[in-house]
């Protein structure tokens, strides 16, 4: 599937979140939320952007935005991750990969000229009403949480 449109209502997704407890996007509706999809716990690129999250996560949370990581990894790999790095936010987890499909990030990737399915880089923020105010893809994850910080700021 394509990338939604900036301005377009966000999909909805309802995921297992690291707490255990499902996580859905009407729940969440009214706040403004750092959605951002990642490709695999605790390997060095998702280490680096998730640690940046959390390093700027009080900074985030003053522009009364939440954030929130999804990648295809099961709960308990989730948990692994965020003990080991003390990540202050919750990791969904989306095994059939059915709203990485939805947000257009599950897609053909080639490594060493081997071709592959997996989750593209890519962050949205959703306003309050559920629009999807901003998307950056192929994210650099060194930075990213700073560049994310000065656009919530404006």
């Amino acid at each position: 599937m394509a990338l939604p449109k900036e301005g377009a209502k966000a999909p909805d997704f309802n995921l297992e979140a690291s707490h255990g407890k499902k996580v859905s996007l009407k729940d969440l509706k009214g706040q403004r939320i750092v959605l951002y999809f990642y490709p695999k716990d605790d390997t060095p690129g998702c280490t680096v952007e998730a640690c940046a999250f959390r390093d700027t996560i009080k900074k985030i949370e003053k522009t009364d935005t939440i954030v929130l990581g999804v990648s295809p990894d099961n709960t308990a790999s989730h948990n692994k991750f965020i003990d080991k790095f003390k990540l202050p936010f919750l990791l969904l987890s989306d095994p059939d990969k059915k709203v990485c499909e939805a947000y257009g990030v599950w897609v053909e990737k080639s490594m060493y000229g081997k071709k592959y399915m997996g989750v593209a880089r890519t962050t949205f923020i959703i306003s309050k009403d559920g629009k999807l105010e901003k998307i950056y893809e192929k994210v650099k994850p060194e930075g990213h949480a700073e560049e994310i910080l000065q656009y919530l700021n404006g």
